[in-house]
């Protein structure tokens, strides 16, 4: 393979299909499925694109996602440069048994069972929004109104932190997920996230509640987390505890509006909302730029070497749109069982927080369209500003009208 053959990652999406993978992506899964690309450093990791070569990798031990290893594929600069400067890594970025370790420590409080327990109350939170939006002038943003305050919400209930500062830890993580920013202004946001969960961390020290923060912070007096630690989990629980959701939850609702068919399917029968959930998180996968990994020993894929060192890239998106898996994967179908989708990743690392987003989704998208029936886009699709400039892809704001 030459240098001029190695094409670059990540690859642009249609804009006349914003759902679905880049062409050029797909293009490369049908003709090369391992194959190297070239990231925004110059380095040329591995991309592995088909389903059962990545459930092979991300369930393989010799794949370490220990982003202080050198040749790392880092997703931007800013990930570089924290961890070049010794940045506490999430327990995301730890191998066993040190990920063991900590995850252990958060899991009970995702059970399903916990999680479920909690669907009355994200019940009154949405209505609450949905009431705040209707009385509210149109069109009106979905985002703000809607998508991006009620994970907030649920998240500082959960966590224990005041919902009034909602706007700062949104802004703060939208800027520290983003590529289009230098690295120190992306560090700089996230180092003033991490600050402000420490902050709220001392609280729970001093006075602590029945809330997520409190119980590491009791973990922390108990020896079991440094206060580093907690923070560092509290902080990630924090971002992405209301930055994916909030995205899902606009994307859903536009692709929802763009297919009436099966729209009407979810509002005929609310008892096909859990599969009609896992079908969504199939078709927008909104993790896009890959799951990261480095071989810690060579291993081999479909008859080709990866050697200790080199870099991986496992992009969600290719796997669940892979039509031997998932049959016509371009095609919606809310009543397909596409419960063996990766949106959610696979193996030790995979989500942590999925019940909690499945619930979310459920809830919304039973009570937005039940409640307003007559919900459409307040401008045309091709208008929508969406977000392909950060670690999470969704949208910037949805002008919706009723």
């Amino acid at each position: 393979m030459t240098a001029s053959t190695i094409p670059d990652y990540p690859m642009p999406r249609d804009p006349a299909c914003p759902f679905a993978p880049p062409p050029a992506l797909r293009r490369l899964q049908a003709d090369r499925p391992l194959a190297k690309v070239r990231i925004w450093d110059g380095s040329t990791p591995w991309l592995v694109s088909r389903f059962d070569d990545q459930r092979a990798l991300l369930a393989d031990p010799r794949c370490s996602v220990d982003l202080r290893r050198p040749g790392f594929p880092y997703m931007n600069p800013a990930f570089k440069e924290s961890a070049a400067r010794g940045a506490q890594p999430s327990f995301l970025n730890l191998d066993d048994p040190e990920h063991a370790r900590v995850r252990r420590m958060l899991s009970g409080a995702f059970t399903i069972r916990r999680v479920e327990a909690l669907r009355p109350a994200v019940r009154r939170m949405t209505d609450g929004f949905v009431d705040a939006m209707l009385a509210g002038p149109q069109p009106a943003d979905l985002v703000r109104a809607l998508a991006l305050p009620l994970p907030s919400l649920v998240i500082c209930e959960l966590l224990g932190v005041p919902y009034e500062d909602h706007e700062f830890f949104q802004h703060q993580s939208e800027v520290g997920l983003r590529h289009d920013v230098a690295p120190e202004v992306a560090n700089a946001a996230r180092r003033a996230l991490l600050d402000y969960v420490s902050g709220q961390l001392d609280r729970k020290l001093a006075d602590p509640g029945d809330d997520l923060l409190s119980e590491l912070a009791a973990r922390v007096r108990a020896g079991d987390l440094t206060h580093r630690e907690a923070a560092t989990m509290g902080l990630l629980l924090l971002g992405a505890g209301h930055e994916t959701s909030a995205n899902m939850i606009a994307l859903s609702v536009v692709a929802l509006l763009e297919h009436p068919a099966q729209l009407a399917l979810v509002q005929a029968d609310p008892a096909l909302l859990p599969g009609a959930v896992d079908e969504l998180l199939r078709y927008l996968t909104i993790i896009h730029l890959g799951n990261r990994r480095i071989a810690l020993e060579d291993i081999e894929v479909g008859g080709t070497t990866i050697r200790a060192g080199e870099g991986i890239v496992l992009p969600s998106v290719t796997a669940n749109w892979q039509d031997d898996v998932f049959p016509e994967p371009d095609r919606l179908d809310l009543t397909r069982d596409a419960r063996r989708h990766q949106a959610f990743g696979f193996g030790i690392h995979q989500c942590l927080g999925q019940p909690l987003a499945r619930l979310e989704l459920q809830v919304v998208i039973g009570t937005l369209f039940h409640r307003v029936p007559t919900l459409h886009l307040a401008t045309e699709r091709e208008k929508l500003p969406f977000k392909e400039d950060g670690l999470v892809y969704g949208l910037y704001e949805l002008p919706v009208a009723w």
